[in-house]
């Protein structure tokens, strides 16, 4: 499948996507978004893509929405809106890129590789882990253009920062350097920058060569849902459950056995047929 806006690399077990306009600093469009969640949609069907890795080309990550078309760029109206896509084009649909992206049953690692602001912060969100290299600047600027949290991040960013950092942040609309950024919660690590898609990919293989596939897409979707509620009664109503499942599975038993035979493991479960019905109650 060609892409316009994005590039979809798989080596191995690790599927990279680029976000790839490079002259614009990879400034996201109506196109990039459909892209994106096609690209997601892509890997969430394909059981040799055990991981995905995001970045962008060039010197930036995504420098926000594509305002080239000048104060009318977020006018949903306007032929230059960044909302604006061809006759032709990919359009997004339902929960858009940001559905994709946190539905998706493999992990995702957001590795940010210079400027992510505005969109270009948020779509890294419903990513699992987010890295970004030694210089990279991050910014929720929305309320500096005039415009509200999007992509869901109301919701993702006091999940992963809690709400007063993510009130600081995006009522002062500040660009924060990749430390500042790390203090605050937001990402696991800060590398060089020449080290930055080679620790995305050694974190990638990491779980792609010692996790079982069924497990991750059941322990992601946990985390993210039991994290913020009151209490862990939903967790406990469904975690016990699952265990029982999985433990009779032959992907536990391949797990306890690679294990005492001090082996990697080979784990036989796949996300296209295996997840357990409870799974649903997990969407």
């Amino acid at each position: 499948m060609a892409y316009e806006t994005i590039l979809y690399e798989v080596d191995g077990p690790v599927l990279t996507i680029t976000l790839n306009r490079p002259d614009k600093l990879n400034a996201y469009t109506a196109v990039m978004g459909a892209e994106l969640q096609q690209a997601f949609q892509r890997a969430d069907a394909d059981d040799d893509v055990r991981v995905v890795i995001v970045t962008g080309s060039g010197r930036g990550f995504c420098a926000g929405a594509d305002i080239s078309g000048g104060s009318g760029a977020f006018d949903t109206k306007a032929e230059g809106s960044v909302a604006f896509a061809a006759p032709n084009a990919p359009r997004q649909t339902g929960g858009g890129f940001v559905g994709a992206i946190f539905h998706c049953r493999k992990p995702s690692i957001a590795a940010i590789n210079g400027a992510a602001v505005g969109v270009g912060a948020t779509l890294t969100l419903p990513m699992d882990i987010r890295i970004a290299a030694e210089g990279a600047k991050i910014g929720f600027v929305f309320a500096r253009r005039g415009l509200v949290p999007e992509a869901g991040s109301a919701w993702f960013l006091p999940q992963l920062v809690g709400l007063p950092t993510a009130l600081k942040w995006c009522l002062t609309g500040s660009l924060l350097s990749a430390a500042e950024a790390q203090a605050g919660g937001l990402l696991a690590e800060v590398v060089p920058p020449d080290q930055l898609l080679a620790r995305a990919r050694e974190l990638a293989l990491l779980i792609a060569e010692n996790t079982a596939p069924v497990s991750i897409a059941l322990a992601r979707q946990m985390l993210w849902k039991f994290a913020g509620e009151d209490s862990p009664d939903g967790a406990l109503a469904i975690d016990g459950h699952l265990s029982m499942v999985l433990g009779a599975g032959p992907d536990v038993k391949e797990g306890v056995a690679a294990f005492l035979e001090k082996r990697p493991p080979k784990f036989p479960g796949k996300v296209s047929s295996d997840m357990p019905e409870a799974w649903t109650k997990l969407m």
